[in-house]
């Protein structure tokens, strides 16, 4: 008797480890935010996007306060970040920041520092 509960309980746990278990797919979200800030003098209205590596994020929906109103960000240690003057990262005016604060009155342009102050419509980061 004592046999027969012992083997029915090793079958019982024995067919709920060979259970398959679902597969949660890999993402690229790497668990890094920039921060983004609009109003310098005052930024009152700051958030964190998560990166996902190589995802442009555009400033619509529920970002929509920061299109053209982007006054600073901090891009993370070991990341880079590419901020663009049209949606959906498009060709355009674009600045590519490293790690860091920046004032978007003073960022670095191809050909010196520029003023990229309420212009960024969009983003892209990836790591460096």
């Amino acid at each position: 008797m004592f046999s027969s509960k012992l083997f029915t309980s090793a079958a019982f746990f024995a067919a709920v480890l060979a259970v398959p278990t679902e597969l949660v797919p890999r993402t690229t979200s790497i668990g890094a935010t920039v921060n983004v800030c609009e109003n310098l003098d005052n930024p009152t209205n700051c958030v964190a996007i998560p990166i996902v590596s190589d995802q442009c994020i555009d400033f619509s929906g529920g970002l929509s306060f920061l299109d053209n109103g982007v006054s600073s960000a901090t891009v993370p240690d070991g990341f880079v970040c590419t901020f663009f003057d049209q949606p959906n990262c498009a060709d355009g005016d674009a600045v590519v920041l490293t790690p860091g604060s920046w004032n978007f009155f003073n960022v670095p342009g191809p050909s010196g520092s520029v003023n990229f102050n309420d212009m960024a419509s969009s983003v892209s980061c990836s790591p460096v």
